[in-house]
């Protein structure tokens, strides 16, 4: 990466409404980046989920300012940032992109400095893998292969870009316009004779495109030539590992003992045999639990109280509350997976494989799911039966129902938690073909059913 000898202070603007999805993600790109020398100011309009308070978390090791307004323009919040700061260089980067890789800041310093009379320099935005078609077309056409230098051209965009403060102190960004305020300040210091830089290599992922079109034919078929025929453009993907992910045990009690083996303790190595989980919390009424889930390296951070250990109190409101609490202690996770230590057949790549499908897919929600091919009947209101399953015809023509195994393995977010509902819009089931993992044990008779079939199967 092409860099004079510099450490110019550079001020990257955030602007962010709701934006706990992307914002961990977005700030641990921008604190492994290779150029140290930058200041970070949040501009917040009203967030009313978790964004602020994963952005405080960052406050220990990262230069960062949160300013709070309460009418937003683009323009106008952008301004209000940057009379805040103190850089150079005024980096503007939505919340929701992620820069490529460790140069993207560097990549940015470098272009504008290439020339004192370059007002700013905007960088490539590459789609996400589950970016819809439409939207990968505007970013795939839009942000292409090659540097040009714009001495005519107004095209600007500020999602990913870097501008010289002294070129902002003559031409603010308009505080009236609803959007496009950045090629309305283009086109006025082109007016000047500055030049706009549009560079490839200073590279962040956005999940969605600038223009919205919605011809399906023509899309697909520009789609299929970016992606299958022309190799350099690719789509990204977050990486999981990038992530914070919790796994969250409930357990009422004390952990059942079957033969040599604690329940518990097999569903927290089912967490522990994850690539991507970061942190695994037991939540429990239970002295007992509690010292168990702590020898077997979980976290209990409280106990929860006994009256949410009631057989008519619903999970989600024991994951409600758990949640609720680990946030009140400043701990904030971008994806939850919640696992009840009733299934001990976990497969062993069972959890990785609903986060890689969870994120593969953009989902809010995904519940283990199995296939039921069985006469199904319904109660009706009138006392009736009715037959919901499609017949009596050969197994392998016959289409499946499906039937949620919540406790085998939900992957949410903490939005979907809070709302006490365990679905949303954007959910989905992902199929555990594997019948043994479907296998419950809540009780004694279950556990003197089991107990064998269960020592037989850690043996292998």
């Amino acid at each position: 990466m092409r860099l004079k000898n510099t450490n110019e202070l550079c001020s990257i603007i955030l602007r962010t409404k709701n934006e706990e999805r992307w914002i961990n993600t977005c700030l641990k790109k921008i604190s492994e980046q290779t150029y140290k020398n930058f200041e970070i100011i949040v501009v917040d309009n009203e967030s009313t989920d978790s964004t602020l308070k994963i952005v405080n978390n960052y406050k220990s090791h990262i230069n960062i300012k949160i300013l709070k307004i309460k009418k937003y323009l683009p323009g106008l919040a952008l301004n209000q940032g940057i009379r805040k700061s103190k850089g150079k260089y005024i980096v503007c980067l939505s919340a929701h992109c992620i820069p490529k890789d460790i140069n993207w800041l560097r990549g940015l310093v470098s272009s504008i400095e290439e020339d004192e009379n370059i007002a700013g320099v905007y960088g490539r935005q590459e789609p996400m893998n589950f970016t819809p078609d439409n939207d990968k077309r505007d970013l795939f056409t839009v942000f292409g292969l090659d540097k040009k230098v714009q001495k005519k051209d107004s095209f600007f965009h500020n999602a990913n870009s870097i501008i010289r403060k002294s070129c902002w102190e003559k031409f603010n960004f308009d505080e009236k316009v609803k959007n496009i305020e950045d090629r309305v300040w283009a086109q006025e210091v082109l007016k000047k004779n500055y030049s706009i830089i549009y560079d490839p290599l200073p590279s962040v992922f956005h999940f969605h495109g600038i223009h919205q079109n919605t011809d399906q034919e023509r899309l697909d078929g520009v789609i299929n030539i970016f992606e299958k025929k022309i190799k350099k453009f690719k789509t990204g993907k977050i990486n999981l590992k990038d992530l914070n992910i919790v796994a969250i045990i409930p357990v009422k009690g004390e952990s059942k003992k079957i033969n040599n083996f604690r329940q518990l303790e097999l569903t927290i190595n089912s967490a522990k045999a994850s690539k991507y989980i970061k942190s695994i919390i037991v939540s429990t009424d239970n002295t007992k639990t509690k010292n168990l889930s702590l020898k077997l390296g979980a976290q209990v951070p409280f106990l929860r109280p006994k009256k949410l250990s009631n057989e008519k109190v619903s999970l989600e409101k024991v994951f409600k509350y758990t949640l609720d609490m680990l946030e009140k202690k400043h701990l904030y996770f971008d994806v939850i997976v919640l696992l009840e230590e009733t299934f001990p057949f976990r497969d062993k790549n069972l959890i990785d494989q609903m986060l890689e499908y969870f994120v593969l897919n953009n989902l809010d929600c995904i519940v283990a799911a199995k296939k039921e091919y069985s006469w199904i009947w319904n109660n009706n209101r009138e006392k009736k039966y009715e037959r919901i399953d499609k017949g009596d015809i050969p197994r392998k023509l016959k289409d499946f129902i499906l039937i949620g195994v919540q406790g085998l393995g939900i992957v949410t977010l903490p939005k979907i938690i809070r709302t006490g509902s365990p679905l949303s819009k954007n959910s989905s089931f992902y199929i555990v073909e594997n019948k043994l993992s479907h296998l419950e044990i809540r009780d004694n008779k279950d556990i003197h059913l089991f107990k064998n079939l269960l020592t037989e199967y850690y043996k292998k």
